[in-house]
């Protein structure tokens, strides 16, 4: 299978992303590359968990102003109230808040700091493998 195992997210201010990523997810970030030394400034996102490959789904793009051109992830976090309150005290927007899809779990969408869009699950009946 070709199976996605990597994203990234550009960010205008890399510290103020830095920081909302680690204080809203509990992700580590480690810069793993310097322009200075003929790459680029890149860093790392160490979500946790180092099993390769994530599922996804196709839905109708919206219209308006919902209408995105972009992939759109989703992170599984264990409590959504707490990971929704989090992503408000550290600067970032709920787009859309707590909804319950039947037979899957608890979803609401946010922006970051940056202006990047993602997803927040806590599944009740979804594992994600299929």
């Amino acid at each position: 299978m070709n199976r996605p195992v990597h994203f990234e997210i550009q960010a205008d201010n890399i510290e103020r992303a830095k920081t909302f990523y680690e204080k809203v997810l509990g992700w580590k970030i480690e810069q793993m590359m310097k322009k200075e030394e003929g790459g680029m400034d890149y860093w790392g996102l160490d979500t946790g968990d180092s099993t390769p490959g994530i599922n996804g789904g196709l839905y109708a793009r919206a219209e308006g102003t919902d209408k995105l051109y972009t992939y759109d992830c989703t992170i599984a976090v264990e409590d959504v109230d707490k990971a929704v309150e989090a992503v408000k005290a550290n600067g970032g927007t709920v787009l859309r808040e707590k909804s319950e899809i039947p037979g899957v779990g608890f979803f609401a969408r946010c922006k970051d700091t940056e202006g990047n869009l993602f997803g927040l699950m806590q599944p009740t009946g979804w594992d994600g493998s299929k």
